[in-house]
């Protein structure tokens, strides 16, 4: 995609179009799941901190990543077999950066109802329920912080959610506007950019926003900008 974007050449072989659509869904809605498991490991942090080593065993936490990767792939192979198969009569250009699933529907000169309905129960379950499960783990972690009244507490639960929260708004704000939208011309004008947004940006924020975590980078980024600040 990044070799697309900055070479003089804006092509792809058919075989690359499809491989790049299916990893693009099968990392996305992978990512979806792991979120949400990630917010019910905060909930077991901050909720149950003293049985917390009992609740996320290797066992369940291995079970778990295994049915998001599972899931993932499922939902890929499924949208992805469905959308190629769509007629297009020789039209070959996708009005976008990469090959992504609304633009390779719009390329289609037939209107498939059974896509729609895939892409509309899908995204109902990968984005709106998973997106669901972690606000009302969020508001069960909001609700004990309230009756923390140290600010020792309060920095340790923030540290231990404020990144994951941080990804999950980014990640999911744009992807249900994307995909959970109708599909008209002004929106696929304006979803290039959050396409943009969620497939190269946030993925380039992500290890910034979850390696604050570490207090040795923590310490380090305060040097710096003391230094800085003497310096100037």
């Amino acid at each position: 995609m990044l070799v697309n974007i900055w070479g003089p050449k804006k092509s792809i072989t058919y075989g690359g179009c499809v491989l790049q659509f299916f990893f693009a869904l099968d990392l996305g809605a992978t990512e979806c799941l792991l979120l949400a498991v990630m917010a019910y490991d905060r909930y077991a942090a901050v909720c149950q901190p003293l049985h917390y080593t009992v609740i996320m065993h290797p066992e369940l936490c291995q079970k778990m990543v295994l049915t998001s990767w599972l899931g993932g792939l499922g939902s890929a192979l499924i949208l992805c077999s469905l959308t190629m198969k769509l007629p297009r009569c020789g039209n070959r250009e996708v009005d976008n950066f990469f090959c992504e699933m609304p633009a390779l529907i719009k390329m289609a000169f037939v209107y498939s109802r059974v896509i729609e309905i895939v892409v509309f129960a899908l995204g109902v379950v990968f984005l709106l329920v998973l997106l669901s499960l972690i606000l009302i783990s969020y508001g069960v972690i909001t609700r004990a912080v309230m009756r923390i009244r140290s600010a020792g507490g309060w920095k340790k639960v923030l540290n231990t959610c404020g990144s994951h929260l941080t990804v999950v708004t980014l990640f999911y704000g744009t992807a249900i506007y994307i995909y959970m939208k109708p599909q008209d011309t002004s929106s696929q004008e304006q979803g290039k950019f959050f396409t943009l947004f969620y497939t190269v940006i946030t993925p380039s924020l992500n290890p910034l926003i979850y390696i604050l975590r570490n207090n040795d980078v923590k310490n380090a980024v305060k040097r710096t900008l003391t230094l800085e600040k003497c310096s100037a």
